[in-house]
């Protein structure tokens, strides 16, 4: 069902609780989840925000450490993280723009890579047949 709430998305916030550790500890199986279900046209993941919410409550675990969320991030792929509250509006626009900065970043070098590759020639003789003829046919 997970693949309906992701065609065609272009990034992505996975959030977590910071006062519930085992919020934490199921991060991975949904950025799992997100990076097999959907990717860019170059089949690359889309740029995926690790949002540590409710940093306006006593943080557990891995939350308690700035350190610890820039490694988990850097080795899981994520393109950065925030410590959010929605409750008191604590960089919930700062991630969002961080985020749609990303993802425009990725759209414009897929775009410009695609421009630069409308240049190459590739030459495919898989469908000549016999191996042994001549590639060129002067």
């Amino acid at each position: 069902m997970t693949r309906v709430y992701y065609k065609e998305a272009v990034g992505a916030f996975l959030v977590f609780d910071v006062s519930r550790p085992p919020t934490f500890e199921a991060i991975l199986k949904w950025k799992h989840d997100l990076d097999t279900k959907v990717c860019l046209p170059d089949g690359s993941p889309i740029p995926c925000l690790l949002l540590a919410n409710k940093c306006d409550m006593p943080k557990e675990g891995a939350a308690n450490s700035a350190d610890t969320l820039d490694k988990f991030c850097e080795e899981n792929g994520f393109c950065g993280w925030y410590y959010t509250s929605a409750k008191d509006n604590v960089n919930v626009d700062e991630s969002a723009k961080y985020l749609v900065a990303k993802i425009l970043q990725r759209q414009k070098t897929l775009a410009l890579e695609e421009s630069t590759n409308k240049d190459i020639l590739t030459l495919d003789y898989s469908s000549h047949g016999d191996s042994t003829r001549r590639r060129c046919n002067c």
